[in-house]
């Protein structure tokens, strides 16, 4: 084992559990400085203590993840943050539910960065909710992930947010679309999702799902070179220079807020 864990009691119960890397003269040489470095670190933050446990469990299953807490309140989620920010060893993604107890987890993510912490947040949420979503993104959350789909999509979610992306479920999509739409009528001057031509509608729709430019041109029958040239006419559009704010831009209902680029 190369690390051990120390419980955190609140009110009689367990609500937080961080690890702590052992003394190297412990670690008997199975895994260098260098691989515990390259791993994913995540804090879990939910009111559901059973919930977290399995969570943990099958994530520190994946060699390129560790989870180095579990936490049932802000409080405690706060205080190893606030600590890591002062450590070599940081942490990279916390990952949490729109509520935890009678906490917000949008307010979560501002007063994480007060703490000064400039990781990512993924949230795990059991249902969809509208306005938390667009809030979430708004406040720079890399993704929306329903507590509904496979384990193995959320491993998925959480390597594309390391590698600053954003995922965020199909259901979602359809209704932050169905939101622009409605409070924003197309015109012939209208620059949102519907109104871009299909290919560049299709890559837009591969890039929010996750997806590689080869496997977006798979899908879609053009080459890869041809999937770049549009993402470039994308990030054009949409004023950006990553795919995660090309993402945020097009949820947000301000692709074509930019100059086109036709």
């Amino acid at each position: 084992m190369d690390q051990q864990l120390q419980d955190v009691n609140l009110n009689n119960e367990t609500v937080c559990r961080q690890s702590f890397p052992l003394p190297p003269a412990a670690r008997n040489g199975e895994m260098s400085d260098q691989t515990n470095k390259s791993r994913i670190r995540l804090v879990l933050l939910d009111s559901y203590g059973l919930f977290r446990a399995i969570l943990a469990r099958f994530l520190a299953a994946e060699p390129d993840l560790e989870v180095v807490g579990e936490c049932g309140t802000f409080a405690e989620a706060l205080d190893i943050l606030a600590r890591q920010v002062k450590t070599d060893s940081k942490v990279d993604l916390v990952l949490l539910d729109f509520d935890v107890g009678t906490e917000h987890g949008t307010d979560f993510i501002s007063a994480a960065r007060q703490t000064g912490y400039q990781g990512r947040f993924l949230i795990v949420a059991g249902s969809v909710n509208l306005q938390s979503s667009a809030i979430a993104l708004k406040l720079g959350a890399s993704g929306i992930f329903l507590k509904s789909e496979a384990p193995d999509r959320l491993v998925r979610a959480i390597r594309l947010a390391e590698e600053d992306g954003i995922w965020v479920d199909k259901r979602i999509i359809q209704l932050l679309a169905d939101q622009s739409i409605d409070h924003h009528p197309r015109s012939d001057n209208a620059g949102y999702i519907g109104s871009l031509p299909d290919l560049e509608r299709n890559v837009l729709q591969g890039i929010v799902d996750g997806h590689t430019n080869r496997k977006i041109g798979e899908s879609i029958a053009i080459s890869e070179s041809k999937v770049k040239n549009v993402v470039q006419k994308l990030f054009g559009r949409a004023g950006v220079k990553t795919r995660g704010q090309l993402v945020r831009a097009a949820l947000e209902g301000s692709l074509g807020s930019a100059q086109k680029t036709d």
